[in-house]
């Protein structure tokens, strides 16, 4: 693969209750203009890119992409329109030439080509067995800093678990305190970015809430009868944990592929798909 740029690149639960939050989104992309056309003149052919970009979606997505000065602002706008999600430029991207060549790469390995700085903002079906749908891509500068949490992942509700243990976060410091805190019927960790769950018959909806309070995320339960859970879930990534717990799970997550790391930013309990009954 050849590839040459005009840049560098730098390396005990008490009471649930459920309330309405206003959110906003932040739009940053422009939109393409259409020239209006003389309906009554013969239409031209479209003009030939100046830059040649292929997307392939079988047997996985993947991206070839062969550009000679070409306007950075013209390669993102056709990439987000095969790609049908919205590219952010940052600033100095938005001036760029760009001269580049690979072929065939999956997403994010093609797309950390094209950009000093790149986030992805995912959501992922936990019952459909699919690879992460990108909602947004974010080409930004090198010393931009990272994208609004809310620029395409958004949400006007979210519930919010209160509770009186003031013991929480409250390291065990002798054998039986250890004990105590091993029987309690849910526990939720976080550590190195890998999650533990421990759930011996506890609410769906009550799991999710912990697990959004130890990370830090809104949580949006919909599916008010949720199901029981009985699991124990050792040191997974949030991904794969929420996987397992049910496939009515959306988690909305951000991967910084500069940095390598991934985060979440919302969980969603959404009601599960409903059945229609077939006529005998």
């Amino acid at each position: 693969m050849k590839r040459t740029g005009f840049y560098h690149y730098a390396k005990g639960l008490t009471l649930t209750v459920v309330v309405c939050l206003t959110s906003f989104t932040i739009a940053l992309s422009q939109k393409p203009t259409h020239p209006e056309t003389d309906t009554k003149k013969e239409s031209k052919p479209a003009a030939k890119l100046p830059f040649e970009l292929t997307v392939k979606t079988r047997p996985i997505l993947n991206i070839s992409l062969k550009a000679e000065k070409a306007k950075m602002t013209e390669v993102a706008q056709e990439l987000s329109k095969r790609l049908k999600v919205p590219i952010f430029l940052g600033p100095e991207r938005q001036n760029e030439l760009v001269t580049i060549e690979f072929s065939q790469l999956t997403l994010e390995p093609a797309l950390q080509l094209m950009s000093p700085t790149v986030y992805v903002d995912y959501e992922i079906n936990a019952g459909s067995g699919e690879p992460p749908k990108p909602l947004g891509i974010y080409f930004y500068d090198a010393n931009q800093g990272e994208p609004p949490l809310t620029a395409v992942v958004n949400g006007s509700t979210q519930s919010m678990l209160i509770e009186g243990n003031t013991e929480d976060g409250v390291e065990p410091e002798t054998e039986d305190e250890q004990k105590k805190l091993e029987e309690k019927p849910l526990r939720i960790e976080l550590k190195d970015n890998l999650l533990t769950v421990k759930a011996k018959k506890q609410p769906l909806s009550l799991v999710l809430l912990k697990i959004g309070e130890e990370l830090g995320i809104p949580v949006d339960i919909q599916e008010l009868n949720s199901s029981i859970v009985d699991t124990d879930i050792s040191k997974l990534s949030v991904e794969d944990a929420v996987r397992q717990l049910s496939p009515n799970i959306r988690l909305f997550l951000r991967a910084d592929l500069t940095r390598a790391e991934r985060r979440a930013l919302r969980l969603v309990l959404a009601e599960p798909p409903k059945t229609t009954q077939q006529n005998p």
